[in-house]
């Protein structure tokens, strides 16, 4: 093998390695966030806390929507006063004003960030995408505690609010919709004409 085509070679791996890190990279970050928090990513439990502390923490709750997002998306709430490791409901309200269903994703966090490892979701509408039909309104739950492990973290000790934040994005109908909606689209032939 030449210097040129060793060169070349080496050359090649450095440029699939690269590659393969910028794909890894994704999920790798998602993983972190959701570990430790990071970026005020929460955390998810199947069930509630056994331990409920005397404390209070104040939740405040904000929504978004992604530009071009028909929807009109709010709170049902804007605060809510929780002992910390309760469990707490809220809802959020989205209305569909179109003549078209409109699919939608939910992004979330929460602030301060050293609070995201400690918000823990137990159901969530941003689980999973939602979509609603020309002029549906929906009320959508989310259940949560506050860990009661933030009392002993060095700076989630001194957090006294949070405020849990959702954008939702517009998302590609599934195909069960995608043909609902071409079916009412479609005009009218002679046969279905009375």
């Amino acid at each position: 093998m030449t210097p040129i085509q060793k060169t070349a070679a080496q050359l090649s791996l450095v440029a699939v390695v690269m590659v393969s890190l910028s794909f890894a990279a994704v999920p790798f970050y998602d993983w972190f966030c959701r570990v430790t928090g990071f970026a005020g990513t929460t955390s998810v439990a199947e069930q509630g806390s056994d331990t409920i502390l005397e404390r209070t923490m104040k939740i405040r709750f904000d929504a978004s929507l992604e530009r071009g997002m028909p929807w009109d998306f709010k709170p049902m709430q804007r605060t809510m006063d929780v002992r910390i490791g309760e469990t707490g409901l809220a809802f959020y309200e989205a209305y569909n004003p179109t003549d078209h269903p409109v699919a939608g994703q939910a992004s979330y966090n929460v602030t301060p960030d050293t609070a995201g490892g400690y918000f823990t979701k137990i159901a969530c509408f941003c689980f999973t995408m939602q979509v609603l039909q020309p002029g549906e309104r929906v009320q959508m739950p989310v259940t949560f505690f506050v860990d009661p492990e933030i009392v002993k973290d060095r700076e989630g000790k001194f957090v006294r609010e949070i405020t849990l934040s959702y954008t939702f994005h517009e998302a590609d109908l599934p195909p069960e919709f995608k043909a609902e909606e071409q079916a009412s689209l479609a005009p009218a032939t002679p046969e279905t004409v009375n």
